[in-house]
């Protein structure tokens, strides 16, 4: 059982990774077919086209089955050691991952809405919206190494403090791009 369990962590890891890195790079490509959308014929339409068959490959052949495979593994590392459901570090790292799980669907809902050519935020909202898996990814990680020794205030407090630098980085970023749009 042991070494089934392993295996089973560390393809859960595997596919967390993948998972991330999809999450982490399709809002990127939001941004991108948001700000081709406002772009001049015929650089949009060149441009819109290229991103979307980008974004499909990457949500499709990446992105959720990475998110199924981890969820799986999740699992089938739950039912190898259900003891650990019964820590309490445990309930908040899965209340981070139904999080995650929203977080994906909404970027499911916003991939869609794009495929369509239907554009409700702005670039600017999406660079924020880019951070939200970050957040969560800084947030299950320290929780997990850290849960025997975490002190709840400062975690609260790091977490604030990230997303804090975090949208001020959006903001400078968003200054320097005015002043260069090459940027």
């Amino acid at each position: 059982m042991g070494e089934l369990y392993l295996y089973a962590k560390a393809l859960h890891l595997i596919f967390v990774i993948t998972w991330f890195a999809g999450l982490f790079y399709m809002p990127r490509l939001f941004v991108y077919q948001i700000e081709a959308f406002h772009k001049p014929s015929p650089e949009k339409e060149i441009l819109g086209k290229q991103l979307k068959l980008m974004a499909k490959r990457l949500w499709f052949i990446i992105t959720w089955p990475s998110a199924i495979l981890a969820v799986t593994f999740a699992i089938v590392l739950l039912v190898i050691q259900p003891g650990f459901l019964q820590l309490g570090w445990m309930h908040i790292k899965l209340g981070f991952v139904v999080l995650l799980i929203l977080y994906h669907l909404k970027s499911h809902q916003i991939f869609k809405q794009l495929q369509d050519d239907v554009v409700k935020y702005s670039s600017s909202f999406m660079r924020m919206w880019n951070e939200g898996s970050t957040i969560i990814l800084f947030s299950v990680i320290f929780l997990v190494i850290l849960r025997d020794s975490l002190n709840w205030i400062f975690g609260v407090f790091g977490l604030v403090l990230l997303a804090v630098l975090l949208m001020l980085g959006i903001r400078w970023y968003k200054k320097v791009r005015e002043r260069n749009p090459e940027a």
